[in-house]
């Protein structure tokens, strides 16, 4: 009878634990850049306002992605969700009021919902917050598998994506101390 107690205890636990990580919300990256556009820990939230990342939403509302649009029998490019999945757009289920999908591609769409790590005792300890949803690439050729889900020939602007040259642009390491 203990045994069996314990072990549907465990379950339950281990089956709240899977469920607070599978819904962590989008916060966006106004609530992201409070924390991190220090100079003294890297500015990412500056890195990334000067990248076309910040601006993948506003492409979607130009006359050359309504024109690309058009040729594709859609209606309105930012509207669609066929550009809008690499364009910044996540489940809306798992977005908070403070995200914004015209803030483009922001820090969660790589890192990750952020609302169980973004406070700053998790985010001190790297462990704690990647337990708590932080997405860690393992390495940097997996970094480049995922930046190829969007940067691929299914877009219709795609040109040689090298991942070299535009990591350089947009990489935005946390300075210690």
């Amino acid at each position: 009878m203990v045994t069996r107690f314990l072990t549907l205890l465990l379950i339950v636990i281990v089956a709240v634990g899977f469920t607070s990580q599978a819904q962590n919300k989008y916060i966006g990256v106004k609530m992201c850049s409070m924390c991190h556009k220090a100079d003294k820990s890297g500015n990412q939230f500056g890195v990334w306002q000067k990248t076309k990342h910040a601006e993948a939403y506003k492409t979607l509302t130009g006359a050359k992605a309504a024109e690309i649009a058009k040729g594709k029998g859609i209606k309105n490019a930012a509207e669609a969700q066929e550009c809008l999945a690499c364009h910044g757009a996540v489940d809306a289920k798992l977005a908070e009021k403070t995200f914004d999908v015209k803030d483009g591609v922001q820090c969660e769409v790589c890192h990750g919902p952020g609302s169980a790590y973004k406070n700053m005792a998790v985010m001190k300890d790297k462990a704690k917050a990647i337990a708590a949803g932080l997405h860690e690439f393992k390495d940097m050729a997996a970094v480049e598998t995922f930046c190829k889900t969007c940067h691929n020939e299914k877009s219709p602007t795609h040109k040689a994506f090298k991942f070299e040259e535009m990591w350089g642009k947009i990489k935005h390491p946390v300075k210690k101390g």
